[in-house]
């Protein structure tokens, strides 16, 4: 399900925002932490929020770092497989799709008689600034 900023409420728009503004991924109680002064006050909000914002595709839990990013490519969901680069320096995270990868991971699945419902792929390492550094 697409949703537009004006179909979401009050703190899915904040939460959205805030791992918009963010730097990298931010856990749910940091998210927490940094709209206690908008009226946040419980996990509770948060998780709710961050529920919905998963169910419009237009942010991703990182399951390795347990943490959420604002979708980069709000068309991703449509390509059936969303990868992750995550920088173990300095937390960058890069979305992006590779086709031949969807491509082999399909055929796997038809061949298995597997059917995928959703395949996220986080790849952990160094950026390239890092890595030259």
């Amino acid at each position: 399900m697409n949703a537009t900023h004006q179909d979401l409420t009050r703190n899915q728009t904040l939460v959205l925002d805030t791992l918009a503004k963010a730097d990298g991924p931010l856990s749910a109680y940091t998210i927490l932490d940094r709209l206690r002064g908008d009226g946040f006050r419980a996990p509770l909000q948060v998780y709710r929020a961050l529920e919905k914002l998963l169910g419009f595709g237009l942010v991703h839990r990182l399951e390795s770092l347990n943490a959420f990013v604002a979708c980069a490519h709000p068309h991703c969901h449509a390509h059936g497989l969303i990868a992750f680069a995550i920088c173990e320096d300095c937390g960058q995270v890069d979305e992006f799709s590779d086709a031949v990868v969807r491509e082999r991971l399909g055929a796997w699945s038809a061949d298995n008689g597997f059917k995928a419902e959703k395949t996220t792929i986080e790849i952990r390492g160094h950026c390239a600034n890092c890595a030259a550094a």
